[in-house]
């Protein structure tokens, strides 16, 4: 009975939040789960309710939209409470790929399950395990940092704390400062640390670029840096 049920797909159920997992740049990057669930509940979070919205008209999905991203979520998560406690099944979206990576996902969750509201996870593409895939780095262990804090202190605090890290690293970085986390990767863990920076993933342009970091900020040096970034960093060696 359980594989069957696997099989014709779970009912959306009310009352319930599902985070799911949207493209990171190809429109075809997700789940046939993610589509039906998008379909079927009574609402869509969304951090950018037009680029959600043209997601859902690419594939042929009409849903009520809300607005839920970092600068509204104190307001808007009490209200998606309420829905849910009415309740109404809610699905939350991010710009691209999972919610709850660099978003405000995390909020909207410390919201709701004091309220014992079930979470559900529609799995789907993150651009940080895109770019691991693609690496050639060790991956059996890695460290996900994210984006490294903007203020210089807390910044060069941070990646010295990381100098000893073994672990492969990843991080998120935006095409402003790509060649200045570059720099600080060569002068903090060295010229000849191994470097993969993941440009416009899954997207048209899509590019990676693998070498030294020194090797790597010269020839992005001389180059209009636009796009996303995700760079994968190889962790300290340990002779």
């Amino acid at each position: 009975m359980d594989e069957q049920r696997e099989a014709a797909g779970m009912p959306i159920e009310p009352g319930t939040l599902y985070i799911v997992a949207t493209p990171i740049g190809n429109l075809e990057d997700i789940t046939l789960r993610a589509l039906r669930t998008l379909s079927e509940v009574d609402t869509i979070a969304a951090e950018d309710t037009r680029r959600t919205r043209h997601l859902l008209t690419h594939h042929g999905i009409s849903r009520p939209l809300v607005s839920y991203h970092d600068h509204n979520k104190v307001k808007q998560a009490p209200r998606l409470l309420a829905m849910l406690q009415e309740p109404k099944s809610v699905a939350l979206v991010t710009d691209a790929g999972t919610p709850g990576i660099s978003d405000p996902a995390y909020y909207l969750l410390q919201a709701v399950l004091p309220h014992d509201i079930p979470v559900v996870p529609i799995p789907g593409a993150t651009a940080a395990i895109a770019a691991l895939s693609v690496s050639g780095l060790p991956t059996d262990r890695f460290v996900f940092e994210g984006f490294l804090p903007i203020k210089s202190g807390r910044r060069r605090q941070r990646l010295e704390a990381l100098y000893d890290e073994p672990r492969t690293m990843v991080f998120y970085e935006s095409p402003y400062r790509l060649l200045k986390l570059l720099q600080e990767i060569r002068d903090h863990f060295g010229a000849d640390r191994r470097v993969v920076i993941g440009r416009e993933l899954t997207k048209r342009f899509e590019e990676v670029l693998r070498g030294p970091a020194s090797s790597l900020l010269v020839e992005l040096e001389g180059r209009s840096i636009r796009g996303e970034f995700t760079v994968v960093v190889a962790g300290r060696s340990q002779k």
